[in-house]
């Protein structure tokens, strides 16, 4: 499969105690595929105590930085956080998938737009790629950024937000909230709840100007800015929201009962690099990235939560049940992509393709 590629770490930077930033090393024959849009991220694999691990990872660098950049935050739980942390060194070699996501819009040199973010701790990470590749790329736009944290400390990419409003001072407006520690204005201390989110909108953020919102953080801040900016009249199709893996809720599929009675095993196709693949599996019981890797095929896949989209297949024949899909857009739905790490096969027959 030529799905990953051995990427060399050209720089690793401290942001703040427990993150790092990471930047490879692209050859030429690999430009153009890792080329990649504002607010999309990378898959990384890697083997750490003997387990294949797979995480995806916000680009914080800008499109004009001509630098493929990444930040992981440390997990106190994360395997594969930890051990970025700890052990990665420039030089290091490291699998790394090319740019996917939807968390952003197309960009227009002549159109004066103005966007707000919300964002939270690591949560930050794709809006910095967001808001340095807009501010540059429509010089008539303005940028309204929100940033909760614990305290000052925590604050990633303190230094180069500073340089950003030093370098925008007209259009972009960046506001700290700090969470454990006092600030000298009221309205900026605290989570950012429900509460808080209808206060800085009400104050702070005139959204009668606001052309998209960009949301990134902890499920329930996300949640609470969105309510928040639904209430307040903010059409939905305004609000981007990027989730993470972790902050997602486990789920656990519930197989139903065949659609006919006594079909209880589906056969499904699978092709991926020019290459097709067929199984049987349990109708309803196994997904499709569960039972290729029964199967021995490897198929792409990171998160396994319905967030990522690496595991983006289009289906081709049969039916599927879709558990979960935070990832594809209602396009993509009506074309028939699925993710195959959500999709459970209902009928006889399925067959999928990644080659698309």
């Amino acid at each position: 499969m030529g799905r990953f590629h051995p990427l060399s770490i050209a720089r690793i930077d401290r942001e703040t105690r427990d993150a790092v930033s990471i930047t490879f090393a692209v050859p030429e024959t690999l430009r153009e595929q890792f080329r990649f849009t504002q607010g999309q991220h990378l898959t990384l694999r890697a083997s750490v105590g003997g387990a294949d691990l797979r995480r995806s990872y916000s680009i914080c660098s800008a499109v004009q930085d001509d630098a493929l950049r990444i930040a992981i935050k440390k997990d106190p739980m994360g395997a594969f956080s930890t051990w970025a942390n700890a052990t990665l060194r420039v030089g290091d070699v490291i699998d790394v998938m090319p740019p996917l996501g939807h968390f952003n819009v197309a960009l227009d040199a002549k159109l004066a737009r103005h966007y707000l973010g919300f964002a939270a701790g690591s949560g930050i990470t794709p809006l910095l790629s967001i808001v340095k590749t807009s501010l540059a790329a429509e010089p008539s736009c303005r940028f309204t950024l929100v940033y909760g944290n614990r305290s000052s400390a925590t604050v990633m990419f303190r230094e180069e937000l500073a340089a950003l409003k030093d370098m925008y001072l007209e259009r972009f407006n960046l506001v700290h909230v700090l969470s454990r520690e006092a600030q000298d204005i009221e309205l900026m201390h605290g989570r950012i709840d429900r509460a808080k989110a209808d206060a800085l909108l009400a104050q702070w953020v005139p959204l009668t100007q606001i052309d998209t919102a960009f949301v990134c953080g902890p499920q329930p801040m996300m949640d609470a800015v969105v309510a928040a900016l639904a209430a307040r009249g903010v059409a939905e199709a305004k609000v981007k929201v990027e989730r993470f893996a972790a902050s997602i809720p486990k789920h656990m599929h519930v197989a139903a009962a065949p659609r006919e009675p006594g079909h209880a095993e589906c056969e499904v196709s699978v092709t991926i690099d020019g290459a097709t693949r067929s199984f049987v599996v349990a109708t309803s019981k196994e997904n499709i990235v569960e039972a290729g890797l029964r199967n021995g095929i490897e198929l792409p896949y990171s998160c396994r939560g319905g967030v990522c989209a690496t595991c983006r297949c289009r289906l081709t024949a049969g039916e599927v049940d879709m558990d979960v899909n935070f990832a594809l857009e209602d396009y993509e739905l009506a074309r028939g992509y699925i993710l195959a790490c959500q999709s459970y096969p209902v009928t006889d027959r399925v067959a999928v393709t990644f080659d698309d």
